[in-house]
């Protein structure tokens, strides 16, 4: 047994024993039955790329380098969110990022919900939304064509599609916002969108989600971002009308959804929608800001032969003002991560918006994001990479796509392998206070002479790298307090 990563010291019994407080634990993995091949780690691009897709140079090609660069987060998934837009001489209201332009063209002059016939071009305008347009080449620049994936997905039709004629939701929030029997013109607007940004960037969207957080009392007229409340009735249409004009123009993009907030939400969902709005959905995407009920969506994507997605989730812990400097929100990042991965097993892990706007007021701040810009200064836009950054850096660095996670019976561990290569990767959090040996057992009759390496992010170090050292068919991974440690064994040949 070899120790890949020292005790520093710092936490003791009383002042009687000098001994160092130290819990040790042997972690037992299920290496006989891998799951499927993870497909990645990602980020919805959303109002973050809207406005740093706008940047002046270097500082957008230096942040694509930070997310996408095989140097930086190395992530290779993104989330394009198509914007449904307000009407022109609606007064700014949302948030900043938050006012994705629609692609839709309105002729001047015209008023009421028919005026847009999306069979003509000139109802279309495709110079809109330059800055997540920059990100869709920026990605491509960086990650590999086998790695790649995309996904578009929308929080909220054209105000012209609307009932309250906003794109941040209806008057009453429980109350469905697309104008009834709309749902074939969103879907041809979906649809189309994803056809000419294939085209225009030479890129393919491999899913498309209509609906975001349908089934929520989030989406209100006076909200400051887009969004729309779907019963499950209205998802069953919505679903059912994109299948068939996806069917229509002859794409193979696959529909995703329903993107739900939380796994309990989700459950309302799926049992109120139709078997043939089942049947459309090929990828379940499940949010997962709450914890309850996780495992479920497990079952149900199992059950239905379904990929499932982690698709969107970030958090702040509570009372923690802004600070890029503070671990606690990183520990509770990490937290997330090996959480939503032991319950729910899904094929990808997304993360809401890598980026996020600076708090304006300390008082009311918070550490959502990896890193923190000003949206304000497109010129100067001054911007610190957090904690949090560093420690999805331990897991999406190693935890590569077509890795296969590997049950483990730690809450606080997660373990992959490569196939191809039998390398493996430990990732263990420690959100306590006392320090943690774990014990776990490779798979012997597949490893000769190893070498091990360890990364760790805590308090005073991001990602420091520990000097490769031979290892054996068992690791001592020493987990200090309020850190993430990865540890990547390697065969030699």
């Amino acid at each position: 047994m070899v120790g890949l990563c020292f005790l520093a010291g710092g936490a003791h019994a009383d002042n009687s024993d000098d001994k160092p407080v130290n819990v040790a634990a042997v972690v037992n993995v299920d290496w006989r039955h891998p799951g499927p091949p993870f497909e990645g780690w990602g980020t919805a691009l959303a109002w973050f790329a809207h406005v740093s897709g706008r940047f002046a140079e270097p500082h957008r090609t230096q942040l694509a380098d930070l997310l996408y660069g095989r140097d930086g987060l190395a992530l290779n998934i993104a989330r394009y969110n198509i914007g449904g837009g307000n009407a022109p001489d609606t007064p700014p209201y949302l948030r900043p990022g938050g006012d994705i332009p629609g692609f839709w063209r309105k002729p001047s002059g015209t008023s009421g919900t028919d005026w847009w016939n999306p069979d003509a071009d000139d109802a279309w305008d495709w110079s809109a939304d330059a800055g997540q347009r920059w990100w869709l080449d920026a990605i491509k620049a960086r990650v590999t064509p086998q790695e790649l994936i995309l996904e578009a997905f929308s929080n909220s039709p054209p105000f012209f599609m609307t009932r309250s004629g906003v794109v941040s939701g209806n008057v009453n929030g429980l109350e469905d916002n697309l104008i009834p029997g709309f749902e074939a013109k969103f879907s041809k607007y979906l649809v189309r969108v994803v056809a000419e940004l294939e085209r225009r960037h030479g890129i393919r969207f491999r899913t498309l989600s209509p609906i975001n957080e349908p089934n929520t009392p989030y989406w209100f007229s006076t909200n400051k971002q887009e969004g729309a409340h779907w019963s499950p009735e209205a998802q069953s249409r919505m679903f059912i009308a994109l299948a068939q004009v996806l069917r229509q123009s002859g794409m193979k993009t696959e529909i995703s959804g329903p993107d739900e907030t939380n796994p309990q939400t989700f459950f309302v969902d799926w049992a109120g929608l139709s078997a043939d709005a089942k049947k459309a959905i090929r990828q379940i995407n499940v949010h997962s800001y709450e914890w309850i009920g996780k495992s479920g969506v497990r079952d149900i994507a199992d059950t239905s032969g379904k990929r499932l997605w982690m698709s969107e989730v970030d958090l702040s812990p509570s009372n923690v003002r802004e600070d890029v400097n503070d671990i606690r929100p990183a520990i509770a990042l990490a937290q997330q991560v090996v959480s939503d991965i032991h319950s729910m097993n899904p094929r990808a892990w997304v993360l809401w918006q890598a980026i996020e706007n600076r708090s304006a007021d300390s008082k009311n701040s918070s550490n959502w994001g990896l890193i923190k810009a000003d949206f304000s200064n497109l010129e100067r836009p001054e911007y610190q990479l957090t904690k949090k950054f560093w420690a999805f850096a331990n897991f999406t660095r190693f935890i590569r796509p077509g890795y296969r996670f590997v049950k483990s019976d730690n809450p606080d561990a997660l373990v992959a392998e490569n196939p191809e290569t039998n390398e493996v990767v430990v990732v263990a959090v420690n959100p306590g206070t006392i320090a943690r040996t774990l014990d776990i057992r490779l798979p012997a009759p597949k490893r000769g002479k190893t070498v091990c390496k360890t990364y760790i992010t805590q308090a005073n170090d991001n990602l420091a790298a520990s000097q490769p050292a031979s290892c054996g068919a068992r690791l001592s991974v020493q987990s200090l307090p309020m850190s993430v440690v990865t540890v990547v064994s390697t065969p030699q040949k």
